[in-house]
């Protein structure tokens, strides 16, 4: 998840009536004998390059066991509006994979099914993932891979890790006069903020998004942006900004931000385990611990995300796609080698203990997000992004905290309603 955007917002726009699902299905066994009367059919998997690549030698001994045609298209941009579009034209795919905090949009868009996990198979998986793909008390992917953000810092510049971002400012300042680097940190805003990317800082100075209802679901009707706690959070980030200690700014941005940490231009980069192979080959001596957060303050939460398969509710073939889905990709081989398309750990544990043991910087991102705050996948997160990063961008260049996240609280608030 290298930047979030608004263009959730627009899908939203196309939304269906809600689609009508049966009973709690979680614990029903796999629908193991299901592909048989599929003989014949054909699964058509839609995923972005990486794990098309990585997945169409699995689908093709897939489609040979079963007597079916299996066709993996890779969808390079826009996979979640794609899908949705297509779904409502009736020329989508039957399976798809995405992140875990499309699953509310898909649900109101009538674009996707419950799956059918028997109770062990879920046991196999991590307990987080699990939760992240469970919407309104229905399982509604199969997990395979999990993110978080960390610090990754240069070890030449930075030997020992910050124990707060204010001690992170110093010693990036330090670099800066010593010109052995030009910015103190990399922490990916542009002109129109990054809410995934500033949300541990957001959270270690008070703010939230959502509150938690009794079940522990995300509630949309207590919206924590705009109240007394995200104005001080946004006090504590502005002193950070341009007019402040210059540690955020609105040019380092989602294109630039991890070539600048690899061009040894800043000690310090906030990021996912995407970010680890171009440091790698940059020959970056590297080490990973959790975002620091404000001294005195909360713990730095990031986000947690998970990647995920998910049945298509108008595909042409949904008894092979849930054959697929529950008894094909809860296997470690395929788990595997979409970790090696992609280092993500993965969600399901067999794979995890296989993959660990060669990757150490794994252990490290999980550990940066041990106690991290699962991605909202409720539809209102939709509403949150832009207005959110905006605000974000215009208070690192300068903005009063408490009138502009103010305002961005009542146009989120003006959205959900």
């Amino acid at each position: 998840m290298r930047i979030r955007t608004a263009g959730v917002v627009a899908v939203l726009g196309l939304a269906l009536a809600a689609s009508g699902c049966g009973g709690d299905s979680n614990d029903e066994p796999a629908a193991k004998e299901s592909s048989k009367a599929a003989t014949g059919g054909k699964l058509v998997i839609w995923a972005d390059d990486k794990r098309a690549a990585a997945l169409k030698p699995f689908a093709e001994k897939f489609g040979q066991e079963n007597g079916v045609t299996v066709e993996v298209q890779a969808v390079s941009k826009d996979l979640q509006t794609n899908f949705v579009t297509a779904s409502q034209q009736g020329s989508g795919p039957d399976v798809v994979v995405g992140a875990h905090d499309w699953i509310g949009n898909l649900v109101q868009n009538g674009a996707i099914d419950p799956v059918q996990l028997a109770a062990e198979q879920k046991s196999a998986f991590n307990e987080t993932a699990v939760k992240a793909v469970t919407f309104n008390g229905q399982l509604y992917g199969v997990p395979y891979a999990m993110e978080n953000l960390a610090l990754i810092r240069n070890t030449e510049l930075a030997p020992e890790a910050p124990k707060t971002i204010e001690e992170l400012v110093a010693t990036g300042k330090k670099l800066k006069a010593e010109k052995k680097a030009s910015e103190i940190l990399c922490l990916q805003s542009g002109q129109n903020g990054d809410a995934y990317h500033i949300y541990p800082l957001y959270t270690s100075a008070g703010g939230y998004l959502f509150g938690t209802a009794a079940n522990g679901d995300y509630d949309p009707k207590d919206l924590g942006v705009g109240k007394p706690e995200s104005i001080a959070a946004f006090q504590k980030i502005a002193k950070l900004g341009e007019k402040g200690e210059g540690a955020l700014k609105r040019s380092i941005t989602g294109e630039n931000s991890i070539a600048t940490f690899t061009g040894k231009k800043c000690a310090f980069l906030v990021s996912g385990p995407w970010a680890i192979a171009d440091a790698k080959k940059a020959n970056i001596k590297y080490d990973i611990s959790p975002v620091p957060g404000f001294a005195g303050g909360k713990e730095a939460q990031p986000f947690v995300g998970v990647q995920s398969f998910y049945v298509a509710s108008k595909g042409q073939n949904k008894a092979l796609a849930q054959e697929f889905v529950a008894n094909h990709v809860t296997t470690p081989d395929l788990a595997v080698a979409l970790y090696n398309a992609e280092p993500r750990p993965p969600a399901l544990t067999a794979a995890l203990d296989q993959v660990k043991g060669g990757d150490p910087d794994l252990a490290k991102f999980q550990e940066a997000g041990k106690n991290g705050q699962v991605l909202p996948a409720i539809p209102a997160m939709a509403a949150i992004w832009d207005p959110f990063g905006k605000a974000e961008a215009a208070i690192i260049g300068g903005a009063d905290p408490a009138k502009t996240i103010t305002a961005a609280g009542k146009t989120i608030a003006g959205q959900i309603k």
